[in-house]
């Protein structure tokens, strides 16, 4: 079957979106993703830890995956429709989730906090942490893949510089936090179709707001283009990595 631009946005616009599955993009992006392994350094972590809670979790896929947690974990999920996939996920392995934001965290305390691209407030981490416990984060800069808003004729919607590693580390320190390992990359990553840029503005919308592919078709139509004739459309991850003891 031909995949013309056409086909390629409307299978983009049928693809569901639940929890933080990216599964779609299988085969669609290539990506160097950091140097370092989230997952990796959760799980050793994990085995020091009687008390987790996991920020912003999205539909559970990633804590579920670090299983069997310690015996006292909990969640937040502040996104209606994550609520019941995270539950269904989570509570069989003991997981009690909270509806709140990074702002309006459970009281505590906790050994360890894991948060992986979930609101980081520092100052409400810092009194959810037991004395000791450890924050482990893996956060999505405000530089992140801003060659796609250029590209669609998006606006970023904050500013470049906004949240950064110096950011971040400048508010964890401020609330009495103390910073162990505090590292920032910006890795490639490879749209090789129209369908994967249409996932994606989807997938992220506060990056993307109001995105509807309609009112984009112009820009999207070069970007097709593009992708065509040179083989795919590369921009860049905005990521950093902090580890702080309370």
């Amino acid at each position: 079957m031909a995949h013309d631009y056409e086909t390629r946005v409307e299978e983009a616009l049928r693809a569901g979106l639940t929890g933080w599955d990216f599964s779609w993009l299988k085969g669609r992006v290539d990506g160097e993703g950091p140097s370092w392994d989230y997952e990796r350094l959760a799980r050793a972590r994990l085995s020091h830890a009687r008390s987790l809670l996991d920020i912003d979790t999205g539909g559970g896929e990633f804590l579920a995956s670090l299983a069997p947690l310690p015996p006292a974990c909990a969640a937040t999920e502040n996104w209606a429709p994550n609520l019941p996939l995270a539950r269904q996920r989570l509570s069989p392995l003991g997981v009690e989730v909270h509806r709140a934001s990074g702002l309006d965290l459970p009281s505590g305390p906790f050994d360890l906090i894991l948060n992986r691209h979930g609101l980081l407030d520092a100052v409400g981490i810092r009194a959810a942490l037991a004395p000791g416990g450890r924050l482990l984060t893996q956060q999505v800069g405000s530089r992140n893949q801003l060659e796609l808003n250029e590209a669609v004729c998006i606006p970023s919607p904050a500013d470049p510089d906004g949240w950064t590693l110096d950011v971040a580390v400048r508010a964890l320190e401020g609330a009495g936090l103390r910073v162990t390992t505090a590292r920032e990359e910006m890795g490639s990553y490879t749209f090789r179709d129209i369908g994967a840029v249409v996932f994606q503005l989807r997938a992220i919308p506060w990056q993307f707001p109001g995105f509807e592919p309609s009112a984009h078709e112009p820009a999207l139509r070069r970007l097709d283009r593009h992708i065509g004739s040179a083989g795919g459309f590369t921009v860049h991850d905005h990521r950093f990595l902090i580890e702080a003891r309370a």
